[in-house]
């Protein structure tokens, strides 16, 4: 799916409403002096107004409506869209000129996945791109990207908007999915259940399972694919917060990571339940590193793996 912001016409160029309101002026046989005077408008505002100047405020705009007869909501419309063309224009202007910081996109990759729409001009690649991360300049997306906390230090690092562009997808998708209110007891009491399913088969095959049962407990787990052609996104999962009762859980799909899965899978719930509510884990193959969260996750992890079954309905 790709940005929720869909093509629209925009016409290269809008008239300033003045020009509405100048011919409007003539239609009536009307002066600026005249309207001036009726509105109780300095005709230097009046002159303004019509040059494109001066914008009209919703008091002008009632008091075009009560001398003209044309409704408040017209003149209030073509006020609004003029001035967003405006600064769509001004923007346009300024994403042409900055356009380095697309080359560290994947953009082509974003496109094949079908996450982002392929856009003729660069400017409006850019939005989309924007869009599509959520932010609203190259210089926010610059700060997100740099500012993405990761425990790895190796491959991941390498391509930070490539990490930051999965865990946007994941997030996206995770937003869709209707959940109950955050209830950490119900979500640590249905994972022995979970368990017993690592010996029948791996997660992808019980998505719709595994996201339902999760789903009632507060926790959101998606599987979203690894964005391919790119370096540093061999991503195994990711745990953290969609406000305070919603969790998510992302894992990666790709090629050589199901017997793993599982492992993962418990690893991020490992974090939800135990490492509060604030922080980003991200793993690239999930293990202890220098951080005792990560080393308390796969403990979490192994145990529930490892313990016999009947060990687990106690």
């Amino acid at each position: 799916m790709a940005s929720a912001v869909q093509n629209e016409y925009e016409p290269d160029v809008v008239s300033p409403p003045g020009e509405t309101l100048l011919e409007t002026l003539e239609n009536l046989g009307m002066t600026q002096t005249e309207l001036a005077e009726r509105t109780g408008r300095p005709l230097k505002t009046v002159n303004e107004i019509i040059k494109g100047k001066a914008a009209i405020t919703p008091e002008t705009a009632l008091q075009l409506e009560r001398v003209l007869g044309i409704p408040a909501r017209f003149w209030n419309s073509r006020e609004r869209h003029y001035r967003e063309n405006l600064a769509r224009r001004e923007e346009d202007d300024r994403l042409n000129r900055q356009t380095e910081w697309l080359d560290d996109v994947p953009v082509k990759e974003l496109v094949k996945l079908g996450w982002i729409r392929k856009c003729p001009t660069v400017a409006e690649q850019a939005r989309e791109v924007l869009n599509f991360y959520g932010v609203a300049t190259p210089e926010t997306w610059k700060e997100l990207c740099q500012g993405t906390y990761y425990r790895k230090e190796g491959a991941v690092k390498e391509n930070p908007a490539a990490l930051v562009a999965w865990l946007r997808r994941g997030e996206q998708e995770a937003r869709q999915i209707d959940c109950r209110p955050y209830d950490g007891k119900r979500f640590r009491a249905l994972l022995p259940r979970l368990r017993e399913s690592t010996t029948i088969a791996g997660p992808i095959i019980l998505v719709q399972e595994l996201q339902k049962v999760c789903a009632e407990c507060g926790v959101a787990v998606v599987f979203i694919s690894e964005i391919p052609g790119t370096r540093g996104t061999r991503l195994s999962g990711a745990a953290r917060w969609l406000g305070p009762d919603k969790g998510l859980i992302q894992l990666s799909l790709r090629p050589g990571i199901n017997e793993r899965i599982w492992f993962t899978f418990f690893h991020e719930a490992g974090h939800l339940l135990l490492h509060g509510r604030r922080g980003l884990f991200v793993d690239d193959q999930v293990g202890e590193g220098d951080d005792s969260r990560e080393a308390e996750a796969s403990n979490f992890a192994r145990n529930l793996l490892t313990s016999p079954l009947d060990v687990q309905h106690r």
